[in-house]
């Protein structure tokens, strides 16, 4: 059965922070468990680089707009790579391929599409016109840019997403388009049972060049929003590839909490509209705080995720990003938080469980691991808490085997066997050991890829083979508990 996955599409008008670093070790969490089920997977990420915003911010550092797009869309790029992301798709919005394709939707929803006068509220920071009921309850600001709102009068093409309001509540409610978790769910249908109105989709050429045209209107482009939604479609070669007639439609979106009324309300209207299913599963992550504090460039309090690796290293802030965020909440990220489940779990419990039992069938069999049936334990907890998204709970599971493990060492004691002689009982002892820490290697193999490879490297022919330095290698100098406020190296 094949597997689609995607994230949602970075805007590129700031380079990438621990927010993106977040989504993209979630969906390729789920793109490594379907591989590891045998499924053919297309997983995709990508960067959505039109709009007025991109325009402003190149003019601003004085580059040309592509230019600028460019240098931007290398860094999500250069991130996915450092974070070990398998996608096996990267979409630009300004690919031709993907200008052409958004063309045939456009033409393929021409009859939801006709052309009106907007007067409304609208937000530059956001890109997006807000209702007089939102604008109202923020009392005429955005609560992400701090600008007040500005009212525009513009002739635009719409979309008739209200049309379409009927069939998307039914397909939420019945659960065939199914949203976590619960609470994004209610927050949504709060919203589509209040009414979703028709929503302009173009811009004036002359207010917006840097967009792509509307077919057979040279004075309009498409609103970057509307567009942008299109790249799951058109990463796929829709209308005709066969990676389109195979995949679509998706088993997870993966997006923020911020843009979940662009992915629950409006693109499964502009499917039902062009008559595709909707995808399967749509996975609403939320927000990263650091040291519970909003991240701002005016605190000075944002993190590149390429420091975070830099000190220690990808699977380590994978894990801590999989764990320690709550996979269906806020959560917060500090210096001190992540240098106690670096020491504690990782070094201490998995790493310390490892070296033990390597070194003592090094010493005690002169490194030859006897043979052992694989541990009975069961693993449906962690496959469901992966098919709902929930990484914390699956590393729980995982977790639990390990401290399982530790407590089985501790009372087997096999270097007591050992001075009692009795070979068979410690070869059948430390057999076990290794049984289970390839069975966590296993489970790690989507979660941590690099520690479930050299967990298997060492363990997996039948003879203990070592690995250069440790299991979770410390690169730079970091800040202690006591000393958290500083960045690595500074």
């Amino acid at each position: 059965m094949n597997y689609f996955v995607t994230t949602s599409i970075p805007y590129v008008n700031g380079p990438p922070h621990i927010g993106h670093a977040l989504e993209f070790i979630m969906a390729d969490v789920l793109a490594r468990a379907a591989r590891a089920e045998k499924k053919p997977v297309i997983f995709s990420t990508g960067t959505d680089e039109h709009g007025g915003k991109i325009a402003d911010k190149a003019a601003e550092v004085g580059k040309d707009v592509k230019i600028f797009a460019d240098e931007m869309s290398q860094q999500f790029r250069g991130l996915a790579k450092a974070l070990n992301i398998s996608n096996d798709r990267f979409i630009r919005t300004t690919d031709a391929g993907h200008e052409q394709r958004a063309q045939i939707i456009w033409k393929n929803l021409a009859k939801d599409i006709y052309k009106g006068t907007y007067v409304g509220l609208y937000c530059t920071g956001c890109e997006a016109f807000v209702t007089e009921a939102v604008a109202k309850e923020n009392k005429g600001t955005c609560p992400h840019h701090q600008k007040p709102y500005e009212k525009l009068e513009e002739e635009n093409y719409f979309f008739k997403l209200s049309v379409y309001a009927p069939e998307i509540l039914k397909a939420i409610e019945s659960g065939s388009f199914e949203i976590l978790p619960q609470s994004r769910k209610h927050e949504i249908l709060h919203v589509i049972k209040s009414g979703l109105e028709d929503i302009s989709i173009s811009r004036p050429k002359e207010k917006l060049t840097w967009g792509i045209a509307v077919p057979g209107d040279e004075n309009q482009v498409m609103y970057v929003w509307f567009e942008a939604l299109m790249n799951y479609l058109t990463v796929l070669g829709y209308p005709e590839h066969d990676d389109y007639l195979k995949f679509w439609p998706a088993n997870v979106q993966v997006v923020g909490k911020d843009i979940l009324r662009f992915h629950a309300a409006i693109w499964p209207g502009m499917l039902l509209g062009l008559g595709l299913p909707l995808p399967k599963k749509l996975y609403v992550h939320g927000f990263i705080t650091v040291n519970n504090q909003k991240m701002s460039k005016s605190l000075g309090n944002v993190i590149p995720p390429q420091d975070i690796i830099n000190a220690y290293g990808v699977d380590a802030m994978r894990y801590y990003f999989l764990r320690h965020i709550p996979a269906y909440d806020d959560g917060d990220f500090s210096w001190a938080k992540l240098h106690a489940a670096y020491n504690n779990e990782l070094a201490n419990e998995l790493g310390n469980c490892v070296q033990r039992t390597a070194a003592m069938i090094v010493s005690y069999q002169k490194g030859i691991i006897g043979d052992s049936p694989p541990p009975e334990h069961d693993i449906a907890a962690y496959s469901e808490a992966l098919e709902h998204c929930r990484f914390d709970r699956a590393l729980d599971e995982v977790w639990d085997q390990v401290r399982g493990l530790n407590q089985y060492i501790d009372e087997q004691k096999p270097w007591e066997i050992n001075k009692q002689g009795d070979s068979e009982h410690l070869r059948e002892v430390l057999a076990y050991q290794v049984s289970c820490l390839l069975q966590i290697a296993e489970l790690l193999a989507p979660l941590l890829p690099e520690t479930a490879t050299k967990i298997q490297y060492i363990f997996g022919e039948g003879v203990v083979r070592p690995i250069e330095g440790t299991l979770f290698p410390r690169k730079e100098h970091t800040p202690d508990a006591a000393n958290v406020s500083e960045a690595p190296g500074k």
